[in-house]
């Protein structure tokens, strides 16, 4: 097996008006168990989150999107990357913006970046990944990750990104059985 190694340093790094610009996801999986009153099997969301390298609280894997890859491509490469899974992207959640206070540079010497956000359906998860060392993953309800939310911008692209178009699926679900 080759080992698989994170890319670093800026050099690839895109920009666009002063803002670095980043690609990330929420990953998340169905957990099925049977604790309803009517003894049928229920479907509970989790996401994955990491810890974060400089404190407290925990995010959503992320970083920069480089000049070689797509937005799509940089946001599978970072959930690869920083937490160890691979899946499907199944929705563009949407473009957050927030300042960095650790990543000035001349390019952006304020700091600013915007993240494109992607769900991510997770369909494997590696026992080995490049920041493996540096990282641990824990899987949380919807809930539980909007409490550990280091990062107000990640708590929106979880709560008005994520949750809102995880709920249109389940509308369009439901329709479409009623429709049968």
């Amino acid at each position: 097996m080759t080992e698989l190694v994170a890319r670093t340093g800026r050099q690839q790094q895109r920009y666009e008006a002063g803002c670095r610009l980043v690609a990330g996801c929420i990953p998340f999986k169905y957990r099925s168990f049977a604790d309803n009153e009517d003894g049928k099997s229920e479907k509970v969301v989790e996401v994955l989150m990491i810890n974060a390298n400089s404190g407290p609280g925990l995010l959503f894997p992320k970083g920069g999107w480089e000049n070689d890859e797509t937005v799509e491509e940089a946001a599978a490469r970072e959930a690869l990357e920083e937490a160890g899974v691979r899946g499907d992207l199944l929705h563009f959640l949407g473009q957050y913006e927030f300042k960095s206070k650790t990543l000035q540079d001349k390019f952006s010497p304020e700091g600013l970046c915007k993240a494109s956000m992607f769900a991510l359906l997770v369909k494997e998860e590696l026992q080995c990944w490049p920041e493996q060392n540096t990282r641990q993953r824990s899987w949380l309800t919807i809930p539980e990750a909007g409490e550990c939310c280091r990062y107000k911008w990640m708590k929106d692209a979880l709560e008005e990104g994520f949750t809102k178009w995880l709920d249109d699926q389940m509308i369009s679900r439901s329709k479409k059985a009623n429709d049968m």
